[in-house]
Order: structure tokens, then sequence, then C-alpha cells
């Protein structure tokens, strides 16, 4: 199994940023995607970025030119900076990795961290 670890989440105050990490630990044999997915209360769980080895970067309607992800293919981690935050945005965020533990095609993963709390009020 592949543990996800994610920080940075907090509180911040409307127009506020934040920088959510993801590290990507265990037996990992290629990583094809890893991105942000993010729940809040009362709400179904919803993509927010997502980077695609050879697909290129997805982003959801509602962040688009406030977040930027991006990946450091070497340290198996993924980021998300996040710019002019607004209220609508709090939600538990999620880290997401799908790739495969080693070079046979039967050994997909698709795995998601913990979370991380982040806050926008005021």
């Amino acid at each position: 199994q592949v543990q996800l670890v994610e920080s940075g989440g907090g509180l911040v105050q409307p127009g506020g940023s934040l920088t959510l990490s993801c590290q990507a630990s265990g037996s990992i044999f290629a990583l094809v995607a890893m991105g942000w997915y993010r729940q809040a209360p009362g709400r179904q769980r919803e993509l927010v970025a997502v980077q695609n080895r050879g697909y290129g970067t997805d982003y959801a309607d509602s962040v688009k030119g406030r977040f930027t992800i991006s990946r450091d293919n070497a340290q198996n981690a993924v980021y998300l900076q996040m710019n002019s935050l607004k209220p609508d945005d709090t939600a538990v965020y999620y880290c997401n990795a799908r790739g495969y533990y080693t070079s046979s095609t039967y050994s997909a993963f698709d795995d998601w961290g913990q979370g991380t709390q982040v806050t926008v009020s005021s």
C-alpha cells in the first residue's frame, strides 16, 4: 500500500493563500497521476486539480486561475498552491495517487491521504 501524508491546511482569511503538500511513500514503481480532491460538509467529494502523466493537468472550473498544482516526480510529491481563497473553498482536502506497485499492469493502486482541513473565514 502507498502512504500519502498531507500537510499545509489551516485557517486563512478570504483573499489569502495556502500551500498544501502531499508526500507519497511505499512500494511505488510508477505514479501515473497525483491530485487533490475536497469535501465540504454535506457535499460529495469533488476534484480540485490533478496531474496525469502524459495527459496534462485538469482543474475544477471553480478554482481555475486561483489554484496551481505542481509535482516533484523525484520526491513523489504533489503540491497545491491556493490563492485568492474564498469561504466556498472551505473543505477537507484529500491527496490522491494512482499508479503501479510493480511493472505488472495487475499491480495498480488508487490511494488516498487522511485529509487536511482548509477553513476560509474572517
